[in-house]
């Protein structure tokens, strides 16, 4: 038996235990949990997180490895992060030790130390400072980088150069050639302060927001903040951002995607005169790893996220706000199935800081915990300054000719705004030329060879492209199945509607936004900058124009074909077009112009559509809630869904027949109800067939204890060796 004490340490991976190590020969000290340490493992070499020392192990002395490398000088998680992320795991039935890996950036997933670098800035020379940016017309990107340095007296961080200009790094090369410029290492993201920019007034209704929810700093509360539209959201967060920096705290910003975060940013800085630090997918592996690090070690007070930003370790977090708090890209939906707005709320209790919950159209969980008590409920109702809600109307269409989607009477309102020189968006929530080609002689449709779906056409790449698995190939000439060269697209992507845009319009700039268009680094922010200057009279994109934009100018909205997202599946399917509806009208008429909202549809009876016009979202979310609670589905009940795929069709099923068949011998009576198994919505996807369980419970704690066991059952059914199976607890989606 060795008398040296056990290194217990997650490793990422499948395996759902910790791995006993002895500490490195060279090392006289034993490193603290949360530290990182290059391990032997198999024939590889990996980084692992100690997670506790034990004074023995179950395996036998002889065969213990040893660790071969402390990587850390002190921990990178404190006791009260791995418990935070043991609960995660714990709670969603996922390894610890991928829990663990996932809130590590990519960089400190590998078996090398961590290495935080102060951050490079720029700023003017003398010589720089003589330059009039006006006359560098023939070099537009130096022009840019000039004047974004001289609001920037002090010096300018690269990475926001990077946000603003895109990548520049040969432009500010040569700028430091011709000595206009000069680099300097700051002491960290927070060392130079600029001068901030004055508040804005609050009305009544902020002013309550930002004070109930200060009374709650130093401990947990939760709050949802519900506000309409143009009513000042942002402005209650600036206002706490404020009160809690000057206490020399941190704040943990999350958002939902990353093109919400170029406005947020540039707001948040002249306003508070400090940098914010991102995280987020779009940054190299190094500035993410930088970026962490600054948030680890305090340096970063102000950290603006993605989901994953959630697990972050922040010493003296003392607030967290998530902006569209409904928004379903804060669920991760594959691997670690995590809701992020959920752990938030478990995060900020255990921290403890108040969590602040922001939607103009909150989810019926968020909702329904306001309705409990749990929540505090605090409104915004109306737009702030002279801005009134738009008019919504519904546009009946079933006896119009269309023109690539737009009918005669749109047609008429978007030309009548163009004339007084306002800005319209079309919002159409599908990227691509046509959803379906086919063939006018025989009837031929261009199916994806691994999926039960259609492929779309993009016509600009010549390619046929299924926007579920990826797979893509050459858009034919001629239909594979009779040689007829009459291929026809049918209905109508984002792409095809401009084109229809630029006929009926020639003189008019277009701006598309969308998956297509937006995927260069950079290119979003440059197309924001461009609308908000009206560059572009016509606002065309998919749902990514719904969130957070602030486009004073534009007074018509017209929303092109939500007729798609009225009959779902999923009973979720209501509740998300509602919100993608409201989001979308809020667009319009947010300065001192009315706005007007058009919605085409073929029916115009349907009564999710008449309660969203007649009486707004929080009517339709009453009745919502109401039909939830008669069904008793959530947030009246709690879910888990396991899912199982194959290459073989009757494998999945198969293996979720016996896991049902496990899982109700170990239930007590009545306590769960077992829904299926059945194919999912689209069984073939990616090559391989997949199928659903659904578990139910009006009782979270019992699922829970019952899952614990379930999930043990699992792995030792037989046939869960010949599928891929996956638990997803509190599902949003039921793909």
């Amino acid at each position: 038996m060795s008398s040296e004490p056990i290194l217990r340490i997650a490793l990422p991976g499948p395996l759902r235990l910790l791995f006993d190590y002895l500490p490195p020969h060279d090392h006289d000290l034993i490193p603290l949990p949360g530290t990182r340490l290059a391990v032997p493992f198999g024939r590889t070499k990996r980084c692992g997180v100690l997670i506790e020392i034990v004074p023995r192990s179950q395996l036998p002395a002889e065969r213990l490895k040893r660790a071969t490398a402390i990587l850390d000088s002190s921990p990178l998680f404190t006791a009260a992060d791995l418990k935070f992320l043991h609960w995660a795991s714990h709670y969603y039935q996922h390894p610890f030790g991928d829990v663990i890996f996932h809130a590590l950036p990519v960089r400190l997933r590998k078996p090398l130390p961590a290495k935080q670098v102060l951050p490079t800035a720029w700023r003017l020379t003398p010589k720089g400072r003589s330059i009039d940016p006006t006359t560098l017309s023939r070099a537009p990107r130096q022009a840019a980088i000039l004047r974004s340095l001289q609001t920037h007296p002090a010096g300018q961080l690269e990475s926001e150069l990077f946000e603003r200009c895109g990548n520049c790094k040969t432009v500010l090369r040569n700028l430091q050639q011709k000595t206009w410029i000069e680099s300097l290492r700051t002491e960290s993201p927070q060392a130079k302060r600029q001068q901030s920019s004055s508040a804005h007034e609050l009305n009544q209704d902020q002013a309550l927001a930002v004070k109930q929810t200060r009374r709650f700093l130093g401990q947990f509360k939760a709050v949802l903040l519900e506000g309409v539209t143009g009513s000042g959201k942002t402005e209650v967060y600036l206002h706490l951002l404020e009160q809690t920096l000057d206490t020399h705290g941190q704040v943990l910003v999350l958002v939902p995607e990353i093109g919400l975060t170029p406005q947020l940013v540039r707001r948040f800085e002249r306003r508070l005169g400090r940098p914010v630090t991102l995280l987020h997918s779009n940054l190299s592996q190094g500035e993410r790893e930088q970026a962490w690090l600054a948030a680890n070690r305090g340096s970063a007070q102000i950290l603006v996220g993605t989901r994953s930003a959630i697990f972050t370790p922040i010493p003296n977090l003392q607030l967290i706000i998530l902006d569209e708090e409904h928004d379903i890209s804060f669920k991760q939906q594959e691997g670690f199935r995590y809701s992020a707005r959920d752990l938030a709320i478990v995060r900020a209790q255990r921290q403890p800081c108040p969590v602040l919950l922001g939607s103009a159209t909150p989810s019926l969980e968020s909702l329904h915990n306001a309705q409990q008590g749990r929540y505090l409920h605090l409104h915004l109702p109306e737009r702030v300054g002279s801005a009134v809600p738009p008019r919504i109307s519904l546009l009946d269409i079933r006896s119009s000719r269309l023109d690539g989607g737009l009918s005669p009477a749109l047609l008429k309102q978007v030309r009548a705004t163009l004339q007084r020189q306002e800005q319209v968006i079309l919002f159409l929530n599908r990227r691509g030329y046509a959803p379906v080609i086919t063939c006018h002689a025989c009837g031929w449709l261009a199916d994806c060879p691994r999926c039960d779906a259609r492929m779309t056409l993009h016509l600009k790449s010549h390619l046929l492209w299924c926007h579920h698995c990826g797979h893509q190939h050459a858009t034919p000439e001629r239909c594979p199945s009779c040689e007829s060269p009459d291929l026809r697209p049918l209905g109508q992507g984002t792409e095809r509607l401009e084109g229809v845009l630029n006929q009926h319009f020639p003189d008019i700039p277009v701006a598309r936004i969308d998956r297509d268009t937006t995927s260069r680094k950079g290119s979003l922010e440059k197309l924001l900058k461009a609308i908000a200057a009206d560059d572009f009279p016509i606002i065309l994109g998919t749902q990514m124009l719904a969130k957070g934009h602030h486009f004073p100018n534009v007074t018509l909205v017209g929303l092109i074909d939500v007729d798609q997202g009225l009959f779902g599946a999923d009973y979720r399917a209501p509740e998300r077009m509602a919100q993608l509806i409201t989001q979308v009208a809020g667009r319009a008429g947010r300065a001192d112009k009315p706005g007007h909202v058009l919605i085409q549809t073929r029916h115009p009876d349907h009564p999710l559509l008449t309660a969203l016009v007649q009486e707004g979202y929080p009517a339709f979310a009453r009745d919502a809630l109401l039909e939830r609670r008669q069904a008793q589905l959530p947030p009246y009940s709690y879910q888990v869904l396991l899912r199982a795929e194959s290459t073989k069709s009757d494998d999945p099923t198969a293996f979720l027949e016996h896991a049902s068949a496990a899982g109700q011998q170990i239930t007590p009576a009545g306590a769960l109800d077992f829904w299926g198994p059945v194919p999912a919505p689209m069984e073939r996807r990616a090559g391989k067939f997949h199928a659903h369980l659904l578990v139910q419970s009006p009782d979270r704690a019992t699922l829970q204890r019952w899952l614990k066991h379930w999930v043990e059952r699992l792995s030792e059914l037989p046939s869960a060796k010949r599928v891929r199976w996956s638990l997803d607890v509190d599902p949003q989606e039921m793909l």
